[in-house]
């Protein structure tokens, strides 16, 4: 059985309790950052950070004396995982956003990428190793209905100019924040599930009667 040197490593957590004078609490903690005067310092046991590896090398007591092998991702420190995973969210999130924003389906190799980053994070809570590529994708889901504040604009526009009984009231009055609460409640209060169930009958039946056609064209 071969054997390993590991280096193991939990941080302590260092503090200080010093009196800033300040205009406000903002200010005394900008100076508490700037301040590099630690000799009242002391260290919080109670808090210290989990255990974690920081290397592993063949053979015994080799600490340093080779290169090191790669350490797995599960026992790497869980704060340093996170961060760096918050960087891959992030940048998916701003591509998403952007499709979103210009109402267009997502990328395939988009949604790749956030399903395995969706598999990753979950394996990070879970103190497990990264989950191989590829990860199963959901199956494909499709907008049958889009609401659009500058439609409603449009048709507040068209009621107000033949309802008299809104004739003291100018398309203007009614503000951006009244428009957007009104979709809000109107896409959660709304009920589509029969048109959502006839939208998926009819789709299974033409896909039915394409798979009909192609094995029976032959």
């Amino acid at each position: 059985m071969p054997d390993f040197t590991i280096e193991t490593t939990y941080h302590l957590s260092v503090f200080r309790h010093r009196t800033y004078a300040a205009d406000t609490p903002e200010a005394a903690c900008r100076a508490a950052i700037d301040d590099d005067s630690w000799d009242i310092a002391a260290m919080d046991f109670d808090s210290s950070g989990p255990v974690h590896i920081t290397g592993i090398w063949d053979g015994k007591l080799a600490a340093y004396g080779g290169p090191p092998l790669q350490i797995p991702q599960q026992f790497d420190e869980p704060v340093q995982r996170r961060a760096r995973h918050f960087e891959i969210l992030l940048g998916l999130l701003k591509m998403l956003l952007d499709d979103i924003s210009s109402a267009r389906p997502p990328l395939p190799d988009w949604l790749a990428r956030s399903a395995w980053a969706i598999a990753r994070g979950e394996a990070i809570l879970a103190g497990e190793p990264d989950p191989e590529e590829p990860v199963d994708l959901p199956k494909p889901s499709h907008v049958l209905v889009r609401l659009q504040e500058a439609g409603v604009r449009d048709a507040i526009a068209a009621v107000l100019e033949i309802d008299p009984s809104f004739k003291a009231l100018s398309p203007e009055a009614v503000t951006d924040d009244e428009v957007h609460a009104a979709c809000r409640s109107i896409a959660a209060t709304m009920d589509f599930s029969d048109a959502v169930g006839s939208a998926e009958f009819q789709a299974a039946l033409s896909a039915i009667r394409s798979a009909h056609r192609r094995l029976t064209s032959d």
